[in-house]
């Protein structure tokens, strides 16, 4: 099998002029390439009749088929993961093609302890996680670099996804209250391999992906990842996804010590938004009707959206302890939709209709980011340092359009339903969305633009005292500065900024009972400045908020880890508190009220993760979460106080499973619960808990070439993955059957 590492990212129309903003990197590129090689180690090469001693060099494989990872992709994380005092969860790429996971929802369903958040109007339709009970999708970070903008995400490119727990500014910036994602991406290797995997399957599913890398030389190579797909979402009328992507990666000085990685990345989606299912009012639950019905308009109702990204990584090695790092990172990302809110307003659906309201926007974002980093070892002391430290520069550019649509009267009752009311009210049983609406569109008149600047300084270290002690530091500075400016909206015209900088900092102690374990204790802090995921369309800057200080959130977390079974299994456990202490609050009812610091959200649990083989045929991967989350205060104009946090379910548990029964075949199974969880801070919106099973049958053709069927929902269950809080609950794909061919060359 073809070992597996990271690679990187890119983009398509308008890209070579949009990179023109990156060309001192040419200059870089050359400098550091230039360097003579024995610069690297400080001696001369020896000459005469003297023998020459080589140093060794190890080299290290990774299984294809692992499903425990030993460390991060992110130089920030200065210890093997068994050794960090964090939550740390790594879903490699074997457990994401086993389970058919192809979107960054379906991989973050293997996850206890995360849920997805709903868009309607400030909020888009994109992805949107929810860690240990907050939002993050501002903190989605591709190799380490902050991958902001409204957009879906394929995982065609990717070797993993880490998911770090916990308030985590030190690692990844402003926001991280709950936590944050890192995308590990692929990038070239010395070794000639075509791999991929040809898929179809009921309902209507074809997709196929192509992962070719080519080795110049010794010391160069070519990757390209190709990803074309069409899929009708199961157990949802007319809801269809078409998705097609190309991510090149070219790979200098593989094996030298100084190397340089360049990458291309281009996504392009055009599918059906769903926002599934109205609320029942009197129930205060999603409408009791058919898993199917969808109450969008086939030919009014679309989501497009368009990612491009550049990305060039120069590493040097100054000697054999040190090493020098520089990626900058160019993206362009683009959102465009209109899709039909089931509105549960007017009475609506205790008559038995639903008005047909659109949310849109046509959205796009720019993000140029440079990060430096130094990483190392060395001993002080009697001390052994293993450091990170860097200088990160970034600038953010998102603008925000909506689209002006005829919908009607919001009460059907006054216009009735179908042609009387132009079509923007149908029965709430028996929904039509092939209606031939004719109503107008119009770009709307008002507009936002929103910039952002950074300026980062951060450094990590891991001490060891002794062999049984560890201690983990890490330091962050980051001066902040936002811009927005709007010409119209619901709070009319705005021009202003909020300029801030702030500190934060974490510190664990590790102690090792035996080489393959760890108990530890943790601190950590992060800080949410006013407009942070403005590009993400939530937290606008606006006069209510601009000149606030960041909300502040600190966490504290116990845990121990262990390598067990020959260090084959990683067992790990952790309690945890997380607390938001400054929350932004209303100081009177209603939109746009002014905000203060004050308010206070809470959330305690612990979890336990489990990945990697209990024996050699036997292999696991999942872990539960418990979560008790309060809104100790919001604020004196507010009755919430006591109530859960949105969208936070008290247990959540994810467990996937397989075994080889013989030399050829595998059997594979997963079980997901997730139990009631609010939409709203009133907690008067309520989705049902659900369990979810899967099941998969991989048959080995040849050494090269799989068979590998997938069932998806087996049960066919109803159930909701997205509770918004008001007017909707997005429903979940139904059941699934996916035949899949992978193979490697």
């Amino acid at each position: 099998m073809i070992p597996s590492l990271p690679a990187r990212r890119v983009q398509s129309d308008g890209f070579a002029q949009r990179l023109m903003t990156g060309t001192a990197l040419g200059a870089a590129l050359y400098v550091l390439l230039s360097l003579p090689a024995h610069a690297q180690s400080g001696e001369a090469a020896n000459t005469g009749s003297e023998v020459m001693e080589l140093p060794t060099i190890a080299v290290e494989g990774v299984r294809d088929d692992d499903y425990k990872t030993d460390n991060s992709a992110s130089d920030k994380f200065t210890a093997p993961l068994v050794n960090t005092p964090k939550s740390v969860t790594v879903i490699p790429k074997q457990v994401m093609q086993e389970r058919n996971a192809d979107s960054l929802d379906d991989v973050l369903r293997t996850t206890p302890g995360i849920t997805l958040g709903a868009g309607e109007g400030g909020v888009p339709n994109a992805d949107l996680p929810n860690i240990r009970g907050f939002a993050s999708e501002g903190n989605i970070y591709i190799d380490g670099m902050r991958d902001t903008g409204s957009q879906t995400r394929d995982m065609f490119n990717l070797e993993q996804v880490e998911v770090i727990k916990g308030p985590g500014s030190a690692y990844a910036g402003r926001g991280s209250t709950g936590g944050s994602l890192n995308l590990v991406t692929k990038k070239a290797q010395a070794d000639n391999f075509v791999a991929g995997s040809v898929s179809a399957g009921y309902p209507l599913r074809g997709r196929t992906e192509l992962d070719g890398n080519y080795a110049f030389t010794d010391n160069a190579a070519m990757r390209v990842n190709l990803m074309w797909e069409e899929t009708e979402v199961a157990g949802r009328d007319e809801v269809e996804t078409s998705s097609i992507g190309f991510a090149p990666s070219l790979s200098l000085g593989l094996g030298q010590p100084t190397r340089a990685t360049i990458s291309l990345y281009h996504l392009q989606t055009d599918d059906m938004p769903d926002y599934g299912h109205p609320y029942d009012q009197a129930t205060g639950r999603p409408v009791d009707v058919d898993q199917e019905n969808f109450y969008g308009l086939t030919n009014r109702d679309f989501q497009e959206t368009q990612t491009d990204a550049a990305q060039v990584e120069i590493e040097h090695d100054i000697d054999d302890a040190l090493t020098v790092r520089n990626v900058t990172r160019f993206s362009w990302s683009e959102n465009d939709y209109i899709v039909t809110n089931p509105d549960d307003s007017a009475g609506n659906v205790a008559n038995g209709t639903v008005w047909r309201a659109i949310k849109s926007r046509n959205a796009d974002t720019t993000v140029i980011t440079n990060q430096t980093e130094l990483s190392g070892d060395f001993d002080t002391g009697g001390l052994g340092h293993s450091f990170n430290t860097g200088i990160e520069l970034s600038r953010e550019d998102s603008k925000n359009r909506n689209y002006s649509v005829d919908t009607g009267n919001r009460d059907c009752s006054v216009t009735g339903i179908g042609a009387s009311s132009g079509y923007n009210c149908t029965s709430l049983f028996d929904p039509d969305p092939g209606d031939p609406w004719a109503g107008s569109i119009a770009p709307s008149t008002g507009s936002s633009q929103t910039s952002v600047d950074t300026m980062s300084i951060y450094a990590f270290d891991t001490i060891e005292i002794d062999p049984q002690w560890l201690v983990n530091l890490g330091l962050r500075y980051d001066k902040y500065r936002t811009e927005a400016e709007s010409s119209g909206g619901r709070g009319g015209p705005y021009n202003g900024s909020n300029d801030t900088d702030f500190i934060n900092y974490q510190a664990g102690v590790v102690y090792k009972p035996a080489p393959n374990g760890s108990v530890y204790v943790n601190y950590g802090t992060s800080s949410d400045p006013s407009g942070t995921t403005a590009g993400e369309g939530r937290d606008n800057l606006g006069s209510s908020n601009e000149n606030l200080d960041p909300e502040e959130s600190r966490s504290y977390e116990v845990g121990t880890k262990w390598d067990l079974f020959d260090e084959q299994l990683a067992v790990t456990a952790a309690i945890f508190r997380t607390e938001k202490t400054n929350a932004r609050i209303a100081t009177a009812p209603g939109r746009g009220a002014n905000q203060v610091l004050g308010g206070e959200q809470r959330v305690d649990g612990f979890e336990l993760g489990v990945s990697g083989d209990i024996t050699e045929r036997w292999h696991v991967f999942g872990g539960y979460t418990f979560l008790d989350s309060e809104i100790v205060d919001d604020g004196p104009n507010a009755t919430d106080d006591g109530n859960e946090i949105p969208n936070v379910p008290t247990h959540s548990l994810s467990i996937w499973s397989t075994y080889d029964l013989l030399d050829d075949w595998t059997l594979g199974g997963g079980a997901t619960y997730m139990s009631s969880r609010f939409g709203n801070t009133g907690n008067t919106v309520e989705v049902p808990d659900y369990w979810r099973f899967d099941g998969m049958a991989r048959y080995s053709i040849t050494e090269n070439a799989d068979l590998r069927l997938n069932v998806e929902n087996i049960l066919d269950k109803k159930y909701y993955d997205k509770p918004y809080v008001t007017h909707f609950a997005t429903v979940a794909p139904g059941r699934s059957v996916v035949l899949s061919t992978d193979f490697t060359f």
